[in-house]
C-alpha cells in the first residue's frame, strides 16, 4: 500500500466502525503509525484546525503540509484514492459520488443508534447532530428489512400463517407508534435515540433470522430459534436502555406489543 502521509485522521474512538476502519488503514499501510487521533484526545495542534462540531457529524483528516482539514467522504476518497487512484475516480463520478455521500451521512448521523456507548453523553464524545431525515431513513430501512424477512420466517413458524410482507411490516411500523405513544411522556427528549436503538434491535434479530431461511428446520425447531433470538433481543434491548439511562418501562412496553402481537396471530389463523 501507498501510505499518505503528514496526515491525521481524527476519528470516534467510541465508536466501533470508526476504530476498526481507522486501524485498517494503520494496520494496512495507507496510514503512517501516527496517522489517527481519537476525537477525545486531539492533540492541541490539532484542536485548533478543525472544526469540532463538523468532526462530529464528519470524520476530519488534517493536512500538515498545507495546514488545512478535509472532512467525511472527501478525507476516506483520499486516503484510498492514494493507494488505489482508479477507485477514487470512479467514486467521484457524480452520481456515484452522491450515492455515496448519502450512504455515508445515512451511516455516521446514526452510527450511534447502531453501536451506542455509555460515554456518549460526555462533553467531550463525539456524537453527531440530530438529522430527522436521516433518522427516519434508518427507521425505514429496518422496517422493510425486517418485514420482508419476517415475512419469509413466519411460513417456518407452521402457526397457519402465510408469505404476507405488508402483515409483517404493519407489525414493525405499529412497534414504533406503540412505543412512541406509550412512552411519549416518558422519553420526552430522549424518543428519537430510543427509536433508533430500538430499530437496531430488531435489525439484529432480522440478522439473525438469515441463516434459518436457508436452514431445513421442522416447525419445533423454527419455534425454538425464534424464541432464542427473541431472547437475544430482549436483551440486548435491556442493555441499550441502561445505556440511554432508561429504566424497565420501555422494555416492558417492548415485550407486551411483541407477545400482543404473537398471541393476535395464532388466534386470527386457528
Amino acid at each position: 500500500m501507498k501510505t499518505l502521509k503528514n496526515r491525521t485522521l481524527i476519528y470516534d474512538n467510541e465508536c466501533l466502525m470508526c476504530n476498526i476502519y481507522s486501524k485498517g488503514f494503520i494496520k494496512s499501510g495507507m496510514l503512517d503509525k501516527g496517522g489517527r487521533e481519537a476525537f477525545t484526545e486531539v492533540s492541541f495542534k490539532n484542536k485548533n484546525l478543525i472544526d469540532f462540531n463538523r468532526a462530529r457529524n464528519e470524520i476530519a483528516l488534517v493536512d500538515h503540509e498545507k495546514n488545512k482539514v478535509i472532512y467525511g467522504l472527501d478525507s476516506l476518497l483520499l486516503i484510498i484514492g492514494n493507494s488505489f487512484p482508479s477507485l477514487e475516480k470512479i467514486a467521484r463520478i457524480k452520481p456515484l459520488y452522491w450515492l455515496f455521500k448519502k450512504l455515508y451521512s445515512f451511516v455516521s448521523y446514526n452510527r450511534k443508534q447502531i453501536i451506542p456507548s455509555r460515554k456518549d453523553n460526555t462533553e467531550e464524545a463525539c456524537v453527531p447532530d440530530f438529522n430527522l431525515k436521516y433518522r427516519i431513513a434508518y427507521m425505514a430501512f429496518v422496517v422493510i428489512i425486517s418485514g420482508y424477512i419476517l415475512s419469509l420466517f413466519s411460513v417456518k413458524l407452521g402457526l397457519g400463517l402465510r408469505l404476507n410482507f405488508w402483515r409483517e411490516l404493519t407489525i414493525c411500523v405499529g412497534q414504533i407508534v406503540w412505543q412512541t405513544v406509550f412512552l411519549k411522556s416518558y422519553l420526552k427528549d430522549k424518543t428519537w435515540n430510543y427509536l433508533g436503538n430500538m430499530m437496531t434491535v430488531s435489525l439484529i434479530g432480522t440478522l439473525l433470522l438469515i441463516p434459518a431461511l436457508f436452514l431445513n428446520l421442522n416447525q419445533v425447531f423454527s419455534v425454538i430459534y425464534f424464541g432464542i433470538i427473541v431472547f437475544i433481543m430482549f436483551l440486548e434491548h435491556i442493555r441499550r436502555c441502561r445505556i440511554l439511562k432508561l429504566n424497565f418501562l420501555p422494555t416492558l412496553s417492548w415485550m407486551i406489543f411483541r407477545m400482543t402481537t404473537i398471541i393476535i396471530l395464532i388466534l386470527l389463523n386457528q
